[in-house]
């Protein structure tokens, strides 16, 4: 089947029917809780989980994800389509519709302006948009009235909806961000703290890395929602105690990812006060290999950067056999339970993207042994592998978390089978997932040799997500150390088989691509050593309605639609 075909007959909208709201703010106060503390309200600033879906309740794209996968319109009134001439004939071009009346919560109008002017923001040279690639292939964009936005692409476009679409690709408003082009996104403090939008919510008061508080739009184009007047956003602490929060002691109404044992989530919810809920995605838990010198001895501005090689890591044996001393199997029994699967590939879902890719499910210990004596690392007398007068040591580095430290205390046992020297840090999660690009400590930044952490895509098609790893989206001084590249990996072919992906419409083709694409990164070069495909573990109170878990998107994404049920 043709894609063009599909795109034919996309849905063009969702209607949702929760219980019926009396009026705007008459249910009080909803309390959020992630133990990951968002640090800025830009997602074009920072590519964390927790900046991403806390700007989600103020600021919105044109269209979401629902928890199906399926796109939904939100700012717009239907999704353009093929059949319904809103994606040209040749797909080079996509044209969207504002919805009429449509107010950023200052009162003033959201006009197609706003649209390109988003755009202009995250192409802007020097910016550092850590959302790019959603904007790959888009050569210019018209605006030939308030309400409509024609995004014209450089070649045919089969999969179109990456800009504008999903949390990650919000609508900034032209007026407020202005003067935050470029090397000066990052110095905009009050708009990137206070970014006014449309969702129903805005801002009262944001402390980085600890809460924010918010009160209801009154410019939200639904007026009837959200239901509440207040919201509280607690950032912080630790996942356990998060859990406890909702389920426990009943102090909170939500809380995301709860990356605990299973029987650790079942015994808080046996305290009566809320419910946990899952549900499988693409977020999958990885080791990233720094393809580049992170040594602190480098000039700043040239560490973790492609002007110095990694002088361990570069050996593709070397990281193959870091990757066959884990046994994933493990990990996931003592992390996850049900709640987690082994996996190889970096794509583990929808299934017809997904590589049947296997090989690093077995634990191999003595081939590791014997891949790292080929690469001429030979053991010394403290049991440590050396080589041309150097040990083998790695600075291993990931968010504070009880199952990362249980995860990162295996593995360096593993390693330590092998003849490596392995150091562990652990950062605080609000830190470690920020964007602040003087901090040593971020993911983007990488100033250690591996890492870890877990990621996901919008939506249900990968093209942007493995187009985050190409040559020019790796993270430097010149894009203020923004970029989903995190590795810095660099293959010429790769970004090559990106543009082919971008052109190829026929649904079977963009998989093989794909999963060719998965396999560059994982199978054949292990740049990226995934571990476990995580299902996403959240909670809610028992008197939150509601609530529909979103894999897809952000979490968030439907608060206008909570309410307080009525005991």
């Amino acid at each position: 089947m043709k894609l063009k075909t599909i795109l034919m007959g996309a849905a063009a909208a969702l209607a949702f029917a929760p219980v019926a709201q009396a009026e705007r703010g008459s249910d009080g106060e909803v309390k959020i809780i992630y133990w990951q503390a968002p640090s800025i309200l830009n997602p074009y600033l920072s590519s964390g989980t927790k900046d991403i879906e806390s700007a989600s309740l103020v600021i919105e794209p044109l269209a979401r994800f629902d928890q199906t996968g399926a796109l939904v319109p939100y700012l717009v009134d239907s999704i353009p389509t093929v059949e319904n001439g809103g994606v040209s004939a040749d797909l080079t071009s996509i044209t969207w519709k504002l919805k009429e009346g449509l107010k950023w919560s200052d009162g003033t109008p959201l006009t197609s302006a706003d649209v390109k002017f988003t755009a202009d923001y995250c192409m802007a040279p020097d910016g550092g948009c850590a959302q790019a690639a959603k904007f790959d292939g888009v050569e210019s964009i018209e605006t030939p009235d308030d309400l409509t936005i024609i995004v014209n692409f450089d070649t045919p476009k089969p999969v179109p909806y990456a800009a504008f679409v999903g949390g990650q690709s919000p609508i900034i408003q032209k007026a407020q961000f202005a003067d935050c082009l470029g090397a000066k996104a990052p110095e905009c403090t009050e708009a990137n703290f206070g970014p006014i939008g449309t969702g129903p919510f805005v801002v009262t008061d944001f402390k980085p890395n600890d809460v924010i508080t918010m009160k209801a739009n009154e410019n939200y184009r639904d007026p009837a929602k959200p239901a509440f007047a207040t919201l509280t956003f607690k950032g912080g602490g630790d996942a356990a105690a998060a859990g406890r929060a909702v389920m426990e002691t009943g102090e909170f109404d939500y809380a995301w990812n709860l990356q605990l044992a299973p029987d650790v989530i079942a015994g808080m919810a046996e305290g009566g006060k809320g419910t946990p809920v899952s549900g499988f995605g693409t977020l999958v838990e990885r080791i990233e290999m720094n393809m580049t010198d992170p040594s602190p001895d480098l000039p700043e501005g040239e560490r973790s950067t492609a002007m110095h090689p990694h002088p361990i890591l570069s050996d593709e044996r070397v990281r193959r056999a870091l990757s066959m001393a884990i046994d994933r199997e493990l990990l996931v029994e003592i992390g996850y339970g049900q709640a987690g699967r082994p996996t190889c590939n970096l794509v583990p879902a929808p299934e017809i993207f997904a590589s049947d890719n296997t090989g690093c499910l077995t634990q191999d210990v003595e081939g590791a042994k014997a891949l790292l004596d080929e690469a001429g690392w030979t053991v010394g007398g403290d049991g440590v592998r050396e080589k041309d007068g150097k040990k083998f040591k790695l600075l291993y580095q990931t968010s504070t978390n009880a199952v990362r430290q249980d995860f990162q205390a295996l593995i360096k046992q593993w390693w330590s089978d092998v003849g490596v020297e392995t150091e562990l840090k652990n950062i605080d999660a609000s830190v470690f997932f920020g964007g602040d690009p003087a901090s040593p400590d971020t993911f983007q930044k990488f100033y250690a040799d591996v890492e870890m952490y877990a990621n996901n895509f919008d939506g249900t098609d990968p093209e942007q997500y493995l187009g985050q790893y190409t040559c020019e989206k790796a993270p430097r001084p010149e894009t203020q150390w923004q970029g989903e590249n995190i590795n810095r990996f660099c293959n010429e072919e790769y970004d090559a088989l990106i543009v082919e992906l971008g052109k190829t419409g026929e649904i079977s083709k963009r998989a093989e691509i794909a999963k060719k694409l998965n396999d560059m990164l994982t199978k054949d070069s292990m740049t990226i050593v995934p571990l476990v495909d995580r299902g996403r573990v959240s909670a809610h109170s028992n008197t939150l309605g509601g609530v529909v878990l979103n894999t897809w998107d952000s979490e968030l994404w439907n608060a206008a639609d909570w309410y307080r049920i009525k005991e």
